[in-house]
C-alpha cells in the first residue's frame, strides 16, 4: 500500500496541465480553488480517503444514502486504488457539478450498476430503492411495494426484455424521460447545493462550507 504524501507546488502545477489539457468544465482559476478545496480537506495530503469523500457529499451536496455515496466515491476513483487524488477530485467534480446530458447518464448508469458487471439488475434496483424510499408505516410487507416498482421501472426502461438494464436501456430510457436520470435514487447534486458549492471558488468563503 502506498503511503500518502505532502502536497507539493509541483504537483499542484502538474495536476492543472493534466486537467487543463482533458478539457474539464472548469477554467484554470476555477481548478486552482478545486485543489485548494482537496489540500483543506486532505490537510494537505495527495490523496482523499472514503471517509472524507462522504464527509463532502453529506455536508455540502446533502446526501445520505449509504450504497449510493459508496458507488459515488467509487465513480470518483477511477483507477480504484481506494482514494481520491487531486486529478479524480477536479474530473469527478466536472461530471458531478457541470456534466453534460451525455456525461451524467453514463455517470448515473456507473453509480446504479452496483457490481460493475455492466447491467442493473433487478436485484440491484430493490437493494437501492429498498434504501432511497421512505419507509411508510402500512400493514403491507414494504418489500412487496418496493418489488412493484421495480417490475414498473423495468417494464418501461428495458427495451430488450432480457429482465435487467443495459448501458443503452438506461440512455434511451434517459433520453425520452429526463426525469428518469436519478430513478433508482439521489447520485447527482441538486440545484441549489452545486449554486452553494460553486460559490466557494469565486467568493473565496471556503470556511462557509466546512472547509
Amino acid at each position: 500500500m502506498t503511503t500518502a504524501h505532502h502536497i507539493t507546488r509541483k504537483a499542484v502545477q502538474v495536476a492543472i496541465d493534466d486537467l487543463c489539457a482533458k478539457k474539464v468544465h472548469f477554467g484554470k482559476n476555477e481548478i486552482e480553488a478545486l485543489l485548494n478545496i482537496y489540500k483543506t480537506i486532505t490537510k494537505n495530503q495527495d490523496r482523499m480517503d472514503r471517509l472524507k469523500f462522504r464527509d463532502v457529499l453529506h455536508n455540502s451536496f446533502d446526501m445520505t444514502d449509504d450504497i449510493l455515496m459508496d458507488r459515488v466515491f467509487r465513480a470518483f476513483d477511477r483507477d480504484n486504488d481506494g482514494y481520491i487524488s487531486m486529478t479524480e477530485w477536479v474530473e469527478g467534480l466536472s461530471i458531478f457539478l457541470r456534466g453534460t446530458h451525455e456525461e451524467k447518464i453514463r455517470y448515473a448508469f456507473t453509480v446504479y450498476d452496483l457490481n460493475g458487471d455492466g447491467y442493473i439488475s433487478r436485484e440491484e434496483m430493490f437493494q437501492m430503492l429498498k434504501t432511497s424510499i421512505i419507509k411508510q408505516p402500512s400493514e403491507e410487507d414494504p418489500d412487496e411495494g418496493i418489488k412493484d416498482l421495480v417490475e414498473i421501472a423495468l417494464k418501461k426502461m428495458d427495451k430488450d426484455h432480457d429482465s435487467r438494464l443495459s448501458f443503452q436501456d438506461f440512455h434511451d430510457s434517459v433520453l425520452a424521460d429526463p426525469l428518469l436520470l436519478e430513478c433508482f435514487g439521489q447520485c447527482l447534486p441538486d440545484h441549489k447545493t452545486v449554486k452553494a458549492f460553486l460559490a466557494t471558488f469565486s467568493s473565496g468563503s471556503l470556511k462557509k462550507n466546512g472547509f
